[in-house]
């Protein structure tokens, strides 16, 4: 499998390099680094003061040469009724999201002798193979230790592992 990585917007190096790392890491995938692209026309709505992730969804997979595509942004996400997402994706297709703007925040995990950029990391890495795991057709785990459970919270990303559970794994296999 081979995995393009669509930053948009002002993505940092860290990111793209965490994101690669993570997905080669759970993958054992080839990454590509796409060019940077713009935040697409149409997705911002000024009422939530907020993107609509579907809109970086389609723009991964238009412009990503992938199997999978990634879109990675720092912009603040939604998804239909829910008030934030960290991420989206279309189960079993192309393309899904990531948005870094609530994984940046200032708790700790409960990690208070790691550095906050270590913590930020970690989350970044999580989500991005989260994400590519529904891409997979894997749906969310009970296990709250998988990388593949439902996590609304930081605080639940922080208490996931960075790997698939034995379950999910032989589920991808």
């Amino acid at each position: 499998m081979d995995v393009d990585v669509v930053p948009v917007g002002d993505v940092s190096a860290r990111v793209k390099r965490e994101a690669s790392d993570g997905l080669r890491t759970v993958y054992e995938c080839a990454v590509s680094m796409h060019e940077p692209e713009s935040i697409p026309t149409g997705a911002y709505d000024a009422d939530r003061d907020q993107y609509r992730a579907e809109e970086f969804i389609d723009l991964a997979q238009r412009v990503g040469a992938g199997e999978k595509n990634i879109a990675i942004t720092p912009e603040d996400l939604y998804y239909r009724r829910r008030n934030y997402v960290f991420g989206l994706a279309y189960l079993s297709g192309s393309g899904s999201v990531i948005s870094t703007h609530r994984l940046q925040t200032t708790s700790d995990g409960g990690f208070s002798n790691r550095s906050a950029g270590d913590i930020f990391a970690d989350r970044v890495r999580k989500e991005v193979v989260h994400e590519i795991g529904h891409t997979l057709g894997l749906e969310h785990c009970d296990n709250k230790r998988c990388v593949m459970n439902f996590s609304p919270t930081v605080r639940e990303v922080d208490v996931k592992e960075q790997s698939l559970c034995g379950t999910c794994q032989r589920d991808v296999a």
